[in-house]
């Protein structure tokens, strides 16, 4: 016990006691913000592979667009309605269940 409170009289360890403290707790990069920066840096990376993906679907897509006739009328077709002149287009849209439409 007695040797616990000479660690305490110490000069040295309370003054890197005193400094371990502040850099936890009130320094301006305490833990509490590099465990922020490090979702912050997690969330921005799973974005990022997101967007990524997306890119490259995009890239593809365009691709395939410019050079298959075929998936050029396919996707005027289903993307926006286009048709031929001897055609009809008929839309199928799903009803609602009618309690889902009692909420709005």
């Amino acid at each position: 016990m007695n040797r616990f409170l000479s660690l305490f009289g110490n000069k040295y360890f309370l003054a890197a006691f005193a400094f371990a403290v502040w850099m936890l707790f009130f320094d301006r990069n305490d833990l509490m913000s590099q465990y922020e920066y490090h979702t912050q840096v997690t969330k921005l990376e799973e974005e990022k592979e997101f967007y990524t993906k997306e890119s490259e679907k995009a890239i593809k897509d365009l691709d395939e667009l410019t050079t298959n006739r075929e998936m050029l009328e396919k996707f005027a077709r289903e993307k926006y309605l286009m048709k031929k002149d001897n055609e009809d287009i008929f839309v199928i849209v799903k009803e609602q269940p009618e309690e889902d439409k009692s909420l709005f």
